[in-house]
């Protein structure tokens, strides 16, 4: 169970340059690297996840029990590598005053020790009370040693060191250079993604190579083959009903926001998987429903809106009742246009709305849902982040959800139902306290029809 949590005094301090150097250099000389990222996040994920070469799991406090969140790292930790967890924003920061959904509370639920990044810019010996500050707020947070970001020069690495060393009894496991190459660059919706960053593979290596410079990697690994050994989890028996249907999933550098767990959580339902690309392929495949996930439509608009048959053939199965599954750049998808930095793209059309890109986040943060269903008592905690807004919509929707908490689509409701379909800016999460992928799947079977083969399959109705 060696693990490690990398975390840092704010946002944008350069805790996913340090996770992604890390396990690229551990899994470049065999190691074994599982990556984890507390909170809401796809796109940090991604990169750690091209690193190490796993899938990276979320641990989240807004949509998981605590203990299902330590039943998760168990489960899915490598036992003779090393774990890396990622936190997000700062060390003590979280909605809950408290600090009960905070990195360090984490840290204190999984017994971690902290790794912790300080940007270092126009910094030298006022460090010293920053340290102190940390390691005196929650003495029961294992702060291990601290790594300094954006250095500017040998002189000022010096000067941060004897402060450290002076003032302080947290060591110094190395220092990063304030180096181009080793930022990834961020846009409207955080860190870019690696398949729409350049040379995604040139940058990793480039982070790598700092990262072997300019950290104790030794001292690192140690700190993690060291962590306390945690209390057995008794985890929970994953049934897998026989696969029944079959869902299509769009997956590309359009469509990248996706939660691993969460096909997980579909297989088990009793779907199989089938991933295709609405930018590059040009039929639907054969399936009894269809998830369309975020990312970043609006930096493809060319590409989604040449590949005609693909949208037609995603309206015609929306319009002949095939189950659909669309969260935010899914939803923008599924409208009329997208309009983004002056460009306008013609989309699928099921949803007579134009997805229109502001220069300011239209729904930021932690969401909660509650069921429009007469009598239902069913509340959803979710999250959203989106720069886009619906605009000039034919007529006044069909909701799922009422928003008491965050902005969805129209400031009180979220999730446009058209037949069989649901469209969301909220981004969902397969848990015990929402198990949306159980319920697709049933709705799925529920509808799904027999193709002439005898076998089950909408898409064999719109041939």
């Amino acid at each position: 169970m060696s693990r490690l949590l990398i975390s840092a005094a704010h946002k944008s301090s350069g805790k996913t340059t340090v996770s992604i150097g890390l396990a690229a250099s551990l899994a470049a000389r065999g190691t074994q690297v599982q990556g984890f990222k507390k909170g809401p996040d796809y796109i940090d994920p991604l990169w750690l996840e091209r690193a190490s070469g796993r899938p990276v799991f979320n641990l989240d406090f807004n949509t998981q029990a605590p203990d299902e969140m330590r039943g998760l790292f168990a489960a899915r930790q490598s036992r003779s590598g090393i774990n890396i967890i990622e936190g997000n924003k700062g060390l003590h920061d979280g909605v809950d005053t408290g600090g009960a959904d905070s990195t360090a509370a984490l840290a204190k639920l999984l017994d971690s020790p902290v790794v912790l990044v300080v940007d270092t810019a126009g910094m030298t010996r006022g460090i010293a009370p920053l340290l102190l500050g940390y390691q005196a707020f929650d003495p029961e947070v294992n702060i291990a040693g601290v790594i300094l970001n954006q250095v500017a020069t040998a002189r000022q690495e010096q000067k941060l060191r004897a402060a450290i060393e002076t003032y302080t009894d947290m060591p110094v496991l190395g220092a990063l250079p304030r180096a181009p190459a080793v930022i990834v660059k961020e846009r409207h919706l955080g860190l870019t993604t690696p398949g729409d960053a350049n040379g995604s593979e040139t940058r990793i290596a480039a982070i790598k190579e700092a990262v072997e410079a300019g950290l104790e990697m030794d001292a690192i690994t140690a700190i993690a083959r060291n962590a306390p050994r945690l209390a057995p989890i008794g985890l929970p028996v994953m049934r897998h009903d026989p696969a029944a249907v079959t869902i299509a999933v769009a997956r590309d550098d359009a469509f990248c926001f996706y939660y691993p767990d969460d096909f997980d959580a579909l297989e088990r339902a009793g779907a199989r998987l089938v991933f295709f690309s609405p930018m590059h392929d040009s039929k639907l495949p054969h399936a009894d429903g269809l998830v369309i996930g975020g990312g970043f439509p609006e930096t493809h608009l060319e590409a989604l809106e040449a590949n005609a048959p693909m949208r037609h053939a995603i309206r015609r199965a929306i319009e002949t009742g095939m189950p659909v599954h669309a969260e935010c750049g899914g939803l923008m998808y599924l409208s009329r246009s997208i309009s983004h930095e002056g460009r306008k793209g013609e989309m699928v059309g099921a949803i007579g709305a134009d997805a229109v890109m502001k220069a300011r986040p239209q729904g930021r943060g932690l969401v909660v849902l509650e069921s429009t269903v007469p009598n239902s008592n069913l509340a959803v905690s979710a999250h959203e982040f989106h720069y886009a807004r619906l605009e000039h919509l034919d007529a006044e929707p069909r909701y799922a959800w009422r928003v008491t908490r965050g902005t969805g689509i129209d400031g009180a409701h979220d999730g446009i139902i058209i037949n069989n379909m649901v469209a969301t800016f909220s981004h969902f999460r397969d848990t015990s306290r929402h198990h949306w992928a159980r319920d697709f799947v049933a709705f799925v079977r529920s509808h799904a029809r027999p193709n002439p083969a005898g076998q089950t399959g909408a898409a064999a109705s719109m041939r």
